[in-house]
């Protein structure tokens, strides 16, 4: 079975940990390098053939809407946790924006619940 592949887009350039938790649960990690990499998630996505993405910016929802708007992506925004991104996931959400939360624990939550719900 091919790996599931999880584009992760942080507005700040940042999102190493996250990566490193999502490669932890299983999965590969596609990291967008640089500044304003959120805006880039559907992009990442669509060119990767990607099953999941995560965006990350103030707001925690620019690249999350883009990737919706610009390539049809299920989305949900706008989220401050990691249960508020479980929950996303298994309502059939293929990207998730958050606020800033580069945490390991986070990316390895969210490719699990992800893993899980492509095994049902």
């Amino acid at each position: 079975m091919e790996k599931i592949k999880v584009v992760i887009g942080d507005r700040l350039g940042k999102g190493k940990r996250v990566a490193a938790g999502v490669e932890a649960a299983g999965a590969e990690a596609i990291l967008i390098p640089g500044v304003g990499a959120d805006m880039k998630v559907g992009d990442y996505m669509n060119q990767n053939k990607a099953d999941f993405g995560i965006s990350f910016c103030g707001s925690g929802g620019a690249g999350a809407i883009t990737a919706k708007s610009k390539y049809g992506y299920s989305a949900e925004f706008g989220l401050r946790s990691i249960e508020a991104g479980i929950t996303a996931i298994k309502n059939g959400a293929q990207v998730v924006g958050f606020g800033f939360m580069d945490l390991e624990e986070l990316g390895q939550r969210l490719a699990e619940a992800f893993i899980k719900k492509s095994k049902v």
